[in-house]
Parts: C-alpha cells; structure tokens; sequence
C-alpha cells in the first residue's frame, strides 16, 4: 500500500525513471556486496502476490548480491505487524515462517499484531510462544522498530513492497506497472550498481 503523504521527505528526489528511481539521498550499503532490500508489510496484498516470486528468486541470487527484508512503517498502524517480523527475528524463526505470516495474516484474518494472538500462531507453527512473549517488549525489539521508522524515512519508501538496490535505486510494482515486472527490473538495477562499484574501483586505481 502507498504510505500516507504526511512523512517527512530528506529532498526534493529526481526526476522519475521508467521503471525505478533514485533515491534523494545515497544509503549506506555493504563494502563486498550489492545491497537488495525488500521494504514490506504484512497488510499489503500486493506484498503477498510477490512473495511466490521472491522466494525461488532468492535462490539464484549470486554471491556478491546481499538481501534483506525490512518492514516499513509508513503509519503509527503499521508498528503491530513490525514488531511481530522484529519479535520472530529475534527468535530465530523470522526466515522459515515469513511466507507463513502473510497467509495467517492476510487470509485467516489473525490478528498477529497482538501478542497474544501472535504468540498463540507461533504455537500453532511449532515455536515456543514464551521465546516471541520475551521478544516482544524486549529492548532489542523496540530498537528494531525504531530503526524501521528511520530507514522508511530515509529510503523514501513511498509505497509496499519496494526493492531498493545499494542503497541507491528504488523500484516497486507500481513503477514496473505490475508484480510481474519488480524482480526483472530489480535484476537490472543490480547489474547498475555492479557497473558503478566497477567503475568507482576502476576510478580508484584498485
């Protein structure tokens, strides 16, 4: 879903590109790696219908490419289900069951954002409801949702699911005009980022 229009914006951003844009400001993004980041929700449709492409794309991503899933938080409605991606992470169980919570959430209509609904499903999937209850409010967590606010701010997330590559480039489904064409143009924006990295090295002398 788009995010609402009141967020603080960091600049005016570029001028659009077919497909993908820039962001306002560069990102930092791993020294030895190509950064791909998902920025989702656990509400979003859209998110969901991506989600069957994403998984078996992960698995040819070569080496030099790093992804990461990161959940937004483009309104004070959406911390809930962001502390229930940050309370899984923090026990071990955010990768195996991701798919999982899109389902639970979107079409069984639990309400994972409570915790004890959350910890009761966390049961139901094989997992120790104490470790999630313990997760929960911890410091570790409250971080973590911290962080989400100020990296949804800073990547300029203006809608779910966005792919930004190094730090650098945006794209998402409304951009590529449907879910079909994210992954493809993801792919050429990771090429894009390895021809700077390349030529910034070359540049260098290294």
């Amino acid at each position: 879903p788009a995010l609402s229009s009141g967020r603080p914006a960091l600049a005016q951003p570029a001028a659009p590109r077919e497909g993908y844009r820039l962001l306002p400001e560069p990102q930092p993004a791993p020294a030895l790696q190509v950064e791909v980041r998902e920025v989702f929700y656990y509400g979003c449709p859209v998110c969901r219908e991506l989600e069957p492409r994403l998984v078996p794309w992960l698995k040819t991503l070569p080496p030099d490419v790093a992804f990461a899933r990161r959940p937004g938080i483009g309104r004070d409605s959406w911390v809930p289900l962001a502390r229930l991606h940050h309370a899984l992470m923090a026990a071990g169980a955010a990768s195996h069951l991701h798919t999982r919570v899109y389902d639970a959430v979107q079409i069984e209509r639990l309400a994972l954002g409570e915790p004890d609904a959350a910890a009761a499903w966390f049961a139901r999937e094989g997992g120790d409801p104490a470790r999630l209850r313990a997760a929960w409010n911890s410091p570790e967590v409250d971080a973590r949702i911290v962080q989400s606010r100020a990296d949804t701010a800073a990547y300029d997330i203006q809608a779910t699911p966005s792919m930004v590559v190094d730090g650098r480039w945006l794209t998402s489904s409304g951009r590529t005009r449907g879910v079909a064409g994210v992954l493809p143009m993801t792919d050429r924006l990771i090429a894009l980022a390895r021809a700077r990295r390349a030529g910034d090295a070359a540049g260098t002398g290294r």
